[in-house]
């Protein structure tokens, strides 16, 4: 019980949210089984260099469909016999970086993901999920412009050297889900 509290308010901060959790720990718990689980090797493909073709929605949570285009250019590497993985995104029309670290739990077989931005410095929480085949569907919380978000992350591999990801947020607890960035991976060399 102490490793699944301690879990939940080391997220709980990032979100923006009191230190003290909101709802038991028994709760908390409840949802994260019910995020979907995966393997070791769902990442096993993506070591490497990419070329990403960038689309970011201009403004979120406004009902906007006018989008940005943009290239960005990653580069991934695998640790610890593949469970821990972490890539560096460089974004130069853009002027930042990103950093991703994934990092697979065994005993839940998940996978959380964590992003940092070059331009904030710090860790975002975490998304939690897995792959059932070539679709891998990952969850969690932060907040967007002040509003509490629930974020979904959805990865798809359509080939050896091909794959599509791309981010949603919901603003109504996960009722209704807006994408907002997305990127088709194209690897540059093995």
């Amino acid at each position: 019980m102490r490793k699944r509290y301690f879990l939940l308010v080391l997220a709980l901060p990032a979100c923006g949210t009191a230190q003290t959790p909101a709802r038991p720990p028994e709760v908390a718990q409840a949802q994260v089984t019910a995020l979907p689980t995966g393997d070791i090797h769902d990442f096993d493909w993506a070591p490497g260099s990419w070329t990403l073709a960038n689309r970011r929605l201009k403004a979120r949570n406004v009902g906007s469909h006018e989008w940005e285009e943009f290239l960005s250019y990653n580069r991934t590497t695998q640790y610890l016999g593949g469970m821990v993985n972490v890539d560096q995104m460089d974004m130069p029309s853009k002027g930042f970086s990103g950093l991703t670290l994934r990092v697979f739990n065994p005993e839940k077989r998940q996978w959380s993901i964590y992003w940092i931005n070059s331009k904030v410095g710090r860790m975002d929480p975490p998304q939690v999920g897995g792959f059932t085949g070539n679709r891998g569907e990952f969850y969690g919380e932060d907040v967007d412009n002040g509003l509490p978000v629930k974020v979904r992350y959805i990865w798809t591999k359509t080939g050896p050297d091909t794959a599509h990801w791309e981010q949603a947020f919901s603003y109504d607890g996960g009722r209704t889900w807006e994408t907002n960035w997305m990127n088709d991976l194209t690897r540059t060399g093995r």
